[in-house]
C-alpha cells in the first residue's frame, strides 16, 4: 500500500453474510436501509495490507476483494474499504508456509504471500521461456546487463512467475511490496508486482539502482537478496554469499 490512502472499515457484519458472495438473484426483496457501519484509514508510509488485515481482524483477501485491488500494493492517502468479518483462512489455499532456510515470517505476511500466489495461479502465468525472454528484453531496453538480470531471475524464480516467498516476494523477480513502491518510485509510476512485465521491470530498476550505488558487482548482487542496508551494516550473511556465489555462475550461462 502506498501512503496517504484512506481505508473504510465496516463494522460487525451478520453471521449469515460472506464477503466473497455475490447476493443472490432469485429474490425479490428490497435491499435493507440499514448500511454496516464504517471506518476510515488512511494509509500511512509502512502500512500493508496484512498488518492493516491483522489490526481490524479481517484478511488480506476481503480487502483486496471489497477494494478490488489487483494486487496487495496500496499507496500513501489510498482509503480503502475494509470488511471486519473477514472470510476465512480455507477461502485461500495455503499453499505458501510459513519460512524459508532459517527464517520465519509473520503470519500477516505470510497470509498476503498466499492470496498473491492463489491470484497468480487463478490468472495464469506466462511460460518460463517467455519470462525469460521478457527479462532479458527488459533489461536491454533499461541499461542492465541481460546476464545479471537473468542470473537474478534464474536465482531468484527459474522464471516461474507464480513463486510467492513466505516473505511475500511476488513472481520472476521475487519482489516484496515495499520494494515494489521503491522500485514504482524509481520508474516514475506505480508497478502491480502479480502482472508480469511490472514485476519483471520492478526487479530490473532495483538491479539497476543497486549496481549503481554499490562499491562493487558482488554488493549489488547480495543487496538485492539481504538488502543495501544490511549489507553494509552486517557484510554478507553466510546465504547471501552462497546466493552471490549462484548468481555469478547462472550469470556465465547467459553470457
Amino acid at each position: 500500500i502506498i501512503a496517504g490512502k484512506t481505508l473504510k472499515i465496516p463494522g460487525t457484519a451478520t453471521s449469515s453474510s460472506s464477503s466473497a458472495a455475490k447476493p443472490a438473484n432469485t429474490t425479490t426483496s428490497k435491499p435493507t436501509t440499514t448500511s454496516t457501519p464504517t471506518t476510515s484509514h488512511t494509509v500511512k508510509a509502512g502500512d500493508t495490507l496484512g498488518a492493516l488485515a491483522s489490526k481490524y481482524k479481517t484478511s488480506v483477501a476481503a480487502i483486496k476483494t471489497a477494494n478490488k485491488l489487483p494486487s496487495t500494493m496500496i499507496y500513501v492517502g489510498q482509503r480503502l474499504v475494509i470488511p471486519a468479518e473477514a472470510s476465512t483462512s480455507t477461502d485461500v489455499p495455503q499453499r505458501v508456509g510459513s519460512t524459508f532456510l532459517h527464517y520465519t515470517y509473520p503470519d500477516h505476511v505470510v497470509a498476503a504471500a498466499n492470496v498473491n500466489l492463489d491470484a497468480l495461479i487463478t490468472a495464469g502465468v506466462p511460460s518460463r521461456a517467455e519470462m525469460q525472454s521478457l527479462v532479458r528484453q527488459t533489461a536491454i531496453d533499461m541499461g542492465v546487463d541481460p546476464a545479471l538480470a537473468l542470473g537474478i531471475a534464474m536465482k531468484e524464480s527459474a522464471f516461474k512467475h507464480d513463486s510467492v516467498s513466505p516473505a511475500n516476494a511476488i513472481g520472476t523477480m521475487q519482489v516484496i511490496p515495499s520494494s515494489g513502491e521503491w522500485a514504482s518510485d524509481l520508474v516514475g509510476r506505480q508497478l502491480n508486482l502479480l502482472n508480469p512485465k511490472d514485476n519483471v521491470v520492478a526487479g530490473v530498476a532495483i538491479i539497476r539502482q543497486l549496481v549503481r550505488t554499490a562499491p562493487s558487482l558482488d554488493v549489488a548482487i547480495a543487496s538485492y537478496y539481504q538488502g543495501y542496508g544490511s549489507v553494509t551494516r552486517n557484510g554478507m550473511f553466510s546465504d547471501t554469499k552462497q546466493y552471490v556465489a549462484g548468481v555469478k555462475a547462472n550469470m556465465a550461462t547467459f553470457k
